[in-house]
């Protein structure tokens, strides 16, 4: 089964997502220059909504090279001097990470991703072995060693598994040890305007607020890229692979409902003080398929929509109508393709621009949410 989310999302002026420039990101697409908000910014943006773990009733995973770190400080409330509990940890976190920063030999060398139960777990089993895994550490001769077998059950225990929705949903990888690595069940789309997107620019001041009356000009200039699209976003969660990452029917539903509560809501957080760019989602097809298709209606779009000029809209109506018409030209032609559920969402200002998909309208977030929620299997 794919849970597919479909969202148009209109914008204020806004840089939400940066280049290496500084500029908001962009793309070609269709012919025409499209405004872009990445992936990564937006799967940011949702696992670090509280909905969403409000909702798992699970702490998120926590990608660090600080792990060392936090395994020191559990070990130090478990009464272990906090020196030698640095040594255990770092050593731990060397036989796990494959090797540590050359230049910061507290930090691994790339990003481990764990779950508050795993750290949990390194922590707990550290502190049984504390004698042996001191020596070791230490140096110190001894004919027993602990740490490289922790590492090997920990590996056991959580290899293609997890207990953080957050991993389970977005995948993990460990070049050094991959046997550690997580499939992503949920692919995430980069955003793009629905239409042609121009890049405008503003020009700001600051001034000293103790400089003397009689001193003209501004203390501080400079420039700030921004622009104002309507985006298309689209996400897919594999069930099966889901439950195969978290091996718990429940914790899976628990995690689609936060998954779709916090993508409704979620927005990046670039530059937001400056523009405070919190708009909300003006549509929502939620879909639970189990015909094993799966469609990004990303080329309602190709030809860049414009605005009704009789009718004096913006660029919300004729994207709804858009994705209206794309929605049913496939699920007309495919007639082998079979919808376990679906629901809608739609701002009453703009119910109008639907057609095919207004019977599947619902009037309540939640009645949104639990018509997929109800359509999931029960194993």
């Amino acid at each position: 089964m794919f849970i597919e989310l479909h969202l148009i999302q209109n914008f204020a002026p806004a840089n939400l997502n940066r280049d290496d420039t500084g500029s908001p990101k962009d793309a070609i697409f269709g012919g025409h220059r499209r405004a872009r908000i990445s992936s990564q910014a937006f799967k940011a943006a949702i696992r670090r909504q509280p909905v969403f773990t409000e909702k798992t009733a699970v702490p998120m995973g926590q990608r660090t090279k600080r792990m060392a770190g936090e395994i020191a400080s559990r070990l130090e409330k478990k009464g272990r001097n906090i020196e030698d509990a640095d040594k255990v940890a770092i050593e731990f976190s060397k036989a796990y990470a494959g090797k540590l920063d050359s230049k910061q030999p507290s930090k691994t060398s790339v990003l481990i991703y764990l779950s508050e139960s795993e750290i949990d777990w390194i922590a707990e089993h550290l502190d049984k072995n504390w004698d042996v895994a001191l020596r070791e550490a230490t140096g110190k001769d001894s004919k027993e060693q602990i740490i490289g077998d922790l590492v090997k059950q920990l590996i056991k225990q959580t290899g293609k598994r997890t207990s953080a929705p957050d991993i389970a949903l977005f995948g993990r990888m460990l070049a050094d040890k991959p046997e550690t690595n997580i499939d992503a069940a949920c692919q995430v789309a980069h955003a793009l305007s629905t239409h042609v997107v121009r890049m405008e620019m503003d020009y700001y001041t600051a001034m000293d607020h103790l400089k003397p009356d009689d001193t003209a000009g501004a203390d501080m200039v400079g420039f700030t890229s921004f622009n104002s699209a309507c985006y298309y976003r689209y996400m897919r969660i594999d069930w099966r692979q889901l439950m195969e990452n978290l091996k718990d029917v429940e914790l899976a539903k628990r995690t689609v409902e936060g998954f779709l509560r916090s993508a409704m809501v979620a927005i990046p957080t670039g530059k937001q003080n400056a523009f405070s760019a919190q708009n909300s989602t003006n549509l929502a097809l939620a879909l639970a398929r189990n015909d094993g298709k799966s469609w990004n209606l990303v080329n309602a779009f190709e030809t860049p929509v414009r605005p009704a000029r009789e009718a004096e809209t913006g660029y919300i109506d004729p994207s709804i109508r858009a994705l209206d018409a794309y929605w049913y030209d496939l699920a007309s032609f495919y007639d082998d393709s079979r919808l376990e559920a679906a629901a809608v969402y739609v701002m009453e200002k703009h119910a109008e621009a639907l057609n095919h998909l207004a019977q599947y309208r619902k009037e309540k977030f939640s009645d949104w949410v639990n018509t997929i929620i109800d359509a999931l299997p029960e194993e």
